[in-house]
């Protein structure tokens, strides 16, 4: 399982840095959409052109119709409805405003043409192994996010604050190692293991 992603790209200028965010496609989310509005544009375009022709409008138009005629605007369906629009609007908006893909970390660009993204677990699997190293470490935990790599450790032996400055200084220089875009800050705690009994 790679935990590399790269994505060839023309549009970046030559001095790039680093990678944007990458954008996910959220082909569902639109196919559903499209499917909806085909099948609602074409069940109303086959229903006007039938009025157009003289025959009778279909039932669930003119019982739409007769509702949206007899029911006030502060019915209790008719704000069920709109909330229920306006809470669809908002999502399809969040869906084509937001990148997606929170689960890559964008990295720095070697060559203009190139963009990569290390996945969230690969770097904190990369945190962890580095932190295990330092003496006097147990057990690590940690959880990667875009701008802050929380880890918590368990001390065994070796005092608290020289097993805390070893790992600062270590997984510091394994951050950095990552070659992220944006470096995440580092919030480290160390605690003592529980004795036995």
């Amino acid at each position: 399982m790679s935990q590399v992603t790269l994505d060839k790209s023309t549009d970046a200028p030559a001095d790039a840095g680093g990678s944007g965010r990458f954008w996910a496609p959220r082909r569902i989310p639109a196919g559903i959409v499209a499917v909806l509005v085909l099948a609602g544009a074409g069940l109303l375009l086959y229903d006007i052109v039938a009025v157009r022709a003289h025959r009778p409008a279909m039932r669930w138009r003119r019982t739409l119709a007769r509702q949206l005629a007899e029911r006030p605007l502060d019915n209790t369906w008719v704000l069920a409805g709109a909330a229920l629009a306006v809470a669809l609007g908002l999502w399809l908006l969040a869906l084509a405003l937001t990148p997606g893909h929170r689960s890559l970390l964008p990295m720095r660009r070697p060559h203009p043409d190139v963009r990569a993204g290390l996945k969230r677990d690969a770097a904190a699997q990369v945190l962890r192994d580095r932190a295990m190293d330092v003496s006097g470490v147990r057990s690590v935990r940690v959880r990667m996010r875009r701008r802050k790599a929380a880890v918590r450790a368990v001390s065994h032996f070796r005092e608290l604050d020289d097993v805390r400055a070893d790992l600062d200084t270590t997984l510091t220089e394994a951050i950095h190692g990552l070659g992220l875009t944006h470096a995440p800050r580092l919030a480290l705690r160390v605690t003592r293991a529980a004795r036995k009994g």
